[in-house]
């Protein structure tokens, strides 16, 4: 038999699925599949936000992701009718992507199968998409204000595995477990650029006032062990929550910043975490801007 037609020849070498998709995947593709695999569910108005100009820009992208199988979708029914948006999670071949471009082994389909009926069904669902809006504000902030950016988004897992700050190794992960880590970059004033690495504990207004201010303990001991003395945020569920957490943190001295912001401020003025939003708990003072956390403060940097 002869060879076949140079296009049937061609089309006999790409079996890998992985390897069909990657000439048609963009960079913005391929960060995005990359926050599924590390932070597990993203809504669609999130991945607009922080992604891409536009609502159906975005939409018609996540449909032609969807329908090739980089990832998969569910949208939670409402307590009193209707649905909620699509839901986006990582799909089979979006974690095989994911899995060839960071050189890990591989996926089992199960492993993805699970992940994804334990993520539509978490009872903290809420928690964790509110951590997440949290880092997408920024990303789309940053998108909108060039040259702003988000360097570093780091889940609970992440944060918690040996090593993850550096200097005290094991024992970081050991002390601290915030929801998040991130490290914010901005053009100062000046002209040199302002970098705030942060920890982000988020708050949904469930545990009591006492159990947040115990968290600062565990990040004094992580200062005390060596490791970075970093600030902690507090992104916070309301404005009264705000005012009262601010009345016990006056009672307690840290040797790290410590700030809070109430997401119904930022919301009725339409300000992302990266604008005027924190209040330092030692202060009275106007608010200030996440990026101001590196003049007021000489924050170590991070590990690379």
């Amino acid at each position: 038999m002869g060879d076949p037609p140079e296009g049937k020849k061609a089309q006999a070498f790409v079996t890998d699925d992985v390897l069909r998709v990657q000439s048609r995947l963009t960079a913005r593709d391929h960060t995005l599949l990359g926050w599924l695999a590390d932070h597990g569910v993203l809504t669609t108005f999130q991945i607009a936000h922080a992604l891409f100009c536009s609502l159906g820009f975005a939409q018609r992208r996540l449909l032609t992701l969807y329908r090739v199988g980089l990832v998969d979708r569910f949208r939670p029914n409402k307590f009193d009718g209707g649905s909620y948006p699509y839901h986006y999670v990582l799909g089979l071949l979006g974690a095989e992507v994911v899995a060839a471009q960071r050189g890990d082994d591989p996926p089992r389909r199960s492993r993805i199968q699970a992940r994804r009926r334990a993520l539509t069904a978490r009872t903290n669902l809420d928690h964790l998409l509110g951590l997440n809006q949290f880092f997408t504000d920024l990303a789309g902030h940053a998108r909108t204000h060039p040259p702003a950016s988000l360097d570093r988004w780091w889940p609970e897992t992440r944060c918690n595995e040996p090593w993850a700050f550096g200097t005290v190794g094991d024992l970081g992960s050991r002390i601290v477990r915030p929801d998040g880590h991130g490290i914010w970059t901005e053009p100062g004033p000046d002209g040199r650029t302002l970098l705030v690495p942060f920890f982000l504990e988020h708050d949904t207004g469930a545990e009591p006032l006492g159990q947040l201010i115990d968290k600062l303990g565990a990040y004094r001991r992580l200062a005390t062990a060596g490791g970075p003395r970093w600030p902690v945020l507090f992104w916070l569920h309301s404005t009264r929550r705000q005012t009262n957490l601010h009345a016990r943190l006056r009672e307690v001295g840290t040797p790290f910043p410590v700030a809070t912001a109430a997401r119904d401020y930022a919301a009725e003025l339409r300000l992302s975490p990266a604008e005027r939003v924190w209040h330092l708990a030692d202060s009275v003072t106007e608010p200030i801007r996440l990026a101001q956390f590196a003049e007021l403060f000489r924050l170590p940097p991070p590990a690379t």
